[in-house]
């Protein structure tokens, strides 16, 4: 991990900002607590949704004012060769549906505005220009705090993306709890 080079990169105005995609909560103490630190990362981008809620990491990054960024936050397409295969698809939860009717919402934008609400940075990809549109559709309801409850209570613990492929890296981030 080469914090320094990063560091040179915001000093010569390449950059505004450093962030960490990935990291767990020792990897992220690794370099808060790296002597001559200058800048540390105002973000962390995690695999983050209802199956994966991330609620351990997210306390442990707004205790250090990083910001987590959720990608995978309406979970994924398990056709896809890097996706972990059966698991359950996350937009047909039973529980998720049922919160999406009940706010004439579809499953992504309650998916959506429950990350919004725990104060998640949320990157959601679509190449469907309805779906896009939709997706910004978030900002002009609510979740009641029973449906937060809900939401929370779904987490499995499910990662679509292991990267399996760097398994015994001894950095390897999804080994920890949190």
């Amino acid at each position: 991990m080469r914090v320094q080079a990063l560091e040179k990169c915001k000093d010569a105005g390449l950059t505004k900002s450093i962030g960490v995609s990935n990291f767990n909560h020792k990897q992220l103490e690794m370099i808060l607590n790296k002597p001559g630190l200058r800048y540390k990362p105002v973000c962390n981008q995690v695999e983050c949704h209802i199956y994966l809620n991330q609620s351990k990491l997210l306390e442990f990054c707004k205790s250090k004012d990083i910001v987590l960024v959720a990608y995978g936050a309406l979970g994924s397409d398990s056709e896809k060769e890097w996706v972990t295969k059966d698991n359950p698809v996350l937009l047909k939860d039973p529980a998720l549906n049922a919160i999406a009717a009940k706010h004439r919402r579809t499953p992504a934008q309650v998916a959506l505005r429950y990350q919004l609400q725990r104060g998640v940075a949320v990157l959601a990809k679509s190449f469907n220009e309805k779906r896009i549109k939709e997706n910004f559709q978030v900002f002009d309801f609510q979740l009641t705090p029973e449906d937060m409850e809900t939401l929370d209570g779904l987490n499995r613990n499910i990662r679509y993306f292991e990267d399996k492929l760097f398994y015994n890296h001894p950095n390897y981030p999804f080994l920890e709890e949190y």
